[in-house]
């Protein structure tokens, strides 16, 4: 998503998580993978042949 210089991008944290119920409690799973290194709450972006974390620069491929 592109924006233009100095414009602020709104969060698409709704992508990375589904709600899902059980016994009537509604929980979190995340979609995405996290980054062994940076630890939970960092997500992996998903390439065609690799994952690749944006803060660390883990890389693990395919």
């Amino acid at each position: 998503m592109k924006a233009k210089k100095g414009a602020e991008v709104k969060a698409r944290v709704h992508l990375f998580y589904d709600v899902i119920e059980e016994d009537g409690i509604p929980k979190l799973r995340r979609k995405r993978r996290s980054c062994p290194r940076c630890g939970d709450g960092v997500f992996l972006a998903e390439h065609h042949d690799r994952y690749s974390c944006g803060k660390c620069g883990y890389t693990e491929f395919r």
